[in-house]
């Protein structure tokens, strides 16, 4: 069994504790592992860095450079590279247990699934305000509608390759500055009969940059992960459905966050919900998303 663990990286300096907690891995019997960094920099700012950890690990490492600001084409990058049975995928500003992997592939022998998705818990320092961390806005936690898996995060997966009928698929470069390229991706391939499961056991975990704990910074996000959810929708009647009930739901939220004004905890998480649903409304009629990564 090969894997590629494909890791994009722009301007951070934490990839190299990424690094090292991936050769840290408990790799099982039988397992192949290769990394493949991908800077997404102008200039290669992180192959020195990239370079000297290299050095000194177990694994083989495998440095590009696909520069643009663009996330998208960084995975692209990657897939293009990768010969391995499945691709993984980690963020630049996570590190993983010993353990991650093996649970990874656990989950997946167990389920048969194309793709299994991992949680990816953040940890927030002193100054982060309490409403945030009250309800622990910046994890990436995977959860099932209905039963079903939907889609999934690059932050934390595991994603049949090799053989797979999707070898040819790529993420989406105009989503490749605003964010929500992974999710669409995700959906894509389950249209074409990817099946996916949850590995709670095999969690990622990432330390928030202050820069991330605002509102504004919040209500960005949740606003662009409606716009990608909205690719659920297929077909003219399917989107006229979800844009009525994303728009309700809209109405409804800020509604409770008048409601609210005297708690900010409350307050905010109706709006960011808000958010959420003006994003699918704004999705469903194909609006431009505003660029979160890339500069």
């Amino acid at each position: 069994m090969k894997i590629d663990i494909n890791l994009c990286t722009f301007r951070r300096p934490e990839v190299v504790e990424t690094l090292r907690s991936i050769d840290r891995l408990q790799i099982p019997e039988g397992v192949q592992l290769r990394v493949i960094v991908i800077d997404n920099d102008h200039a290669p700012s992180a192959r020195a860095r990239v370079e000297a950890m290299a050095d000194g690990m177990k694994l083989p490492v495998t440095y590009t450079h696909a520069p643009a600001g663009n996330i998208a084409l960084a995975r692209n990058a990657g897939l293009d590279l990768s010969e391995a049975d499945w691709v993984a995928f980690l963020d630049d500003d996570e590190t993983v247990g010993p353990d991650w992997l093996a649970a990874m592939i656990e989950r997946q022998r167990e389920t048969g699934a194309d793709a299994v998705f991992g949680h990816s818990r953040a940890a927030y320092d002193e100054t982060a305000p309490a409403w945030i961390v009250a309800r622990d806005y910046h994890s990436n936690i995977v959860e099932a509608r209905g039963g079903v898996v939907e889609t999934g995060y690059t932050c934390n997966s595991l994603l049949r390759w090799g053989d797979a009928p999707w070898t040819d698929q790529r993420f989406d470069l105009s989503r490749g500055r605003s964010g929500g390229e992974d999710t669409e991706f995700f959906f894509r391939l389950r249209a074409m009969g990817a099946s996916y499961a949850i590995a709670d056991k095999a969690t990622a975990h990432e330390r928030v940059s202050p820069n991330r704990l605002t509102f504004q910074w919040l209500r960005q996000r949740k606003f662009r992960m409606g716009q990608s959810y909205s690719v659920s929708a297929r077909g003219p009647a399917a989107s006229a459905r979800l844009f009525c009930t994303a728009a309700a739901k809209a109405a409804f939220c800020h509604g409770r966050a008048l409601l609210s004004l005297p708690s900010a905890e409350a307050r905010n998480y109706w709006l960011l919900r808000g958010a959420l649903h003006l994003g699918v409304c704004t999705g469903v009629l194909s609006m431009p998303s505003r660029d979160l990564y890339g500069t």
